[in-house]
């Protein structure tokens, strides 16, 4: 009977070890999408009109394209951020939360890529309008 109860307690608690291992992988793979602020509500969300504030506000000072930032990033024109910098491209149109820029404004993942640096953080607000901007197409 002790055996019994001994090879049921081993039995649940390496169960709950794989089912744990396996919680902690899914939690990994969706951490970026889980940790971001949600997506704006608000729909024709244009560089223009809704995201050149932002970034002029923010992220212009360092981010422009007469005087880039080491990274080699340009936040004054839409063509300068779909160009990207150094490392390539910041966003992919459509998948917000997989996109460098949101990620690096939300403050999510590496915290050295973390923005802005010399200017108060953006609000959860204005990183879900950011968002639906790229989920809509970032134009």
């Amino acid at each position: 009977m002790k055996t019994a109860i001994k090879f049921f307690a081993l039995t649940l608690v390496t169960a709950f070890g794989l089912s744990a291992t396996a919680s902690a992988d899914d939690a990994q793979t969706n951490a970026p999408a889980a940790t971001l602020p949600a997506d704006s509500t608000k729909t024709g969300v244009t560089y223009a009109s809704d995201i050149k504030p932002i970034f002029d506000a923010a992220c212009v000072k360092c981010h422009n394209t007469a005087k880039r930032h080491s990274a080699g990033v340009g936040l004054d024109s839409l063509d300068a951020i779909l160009k990207g910098g150094k490392d390539g491209k910041i966003l992919t149109a459509g998948d917000s939360a997989h996109s460098d820029l949101v990620l690096s404004v939300a403050h999510v993942g590496d915290s050295d890529t973390f923005m802005p640096k010399h200017a108060k953080q953006l609000t959860p607000e204005q990183i879900g309008l950011i968002r639906a901007w790229i989920d809509q197409g970032a134009k």
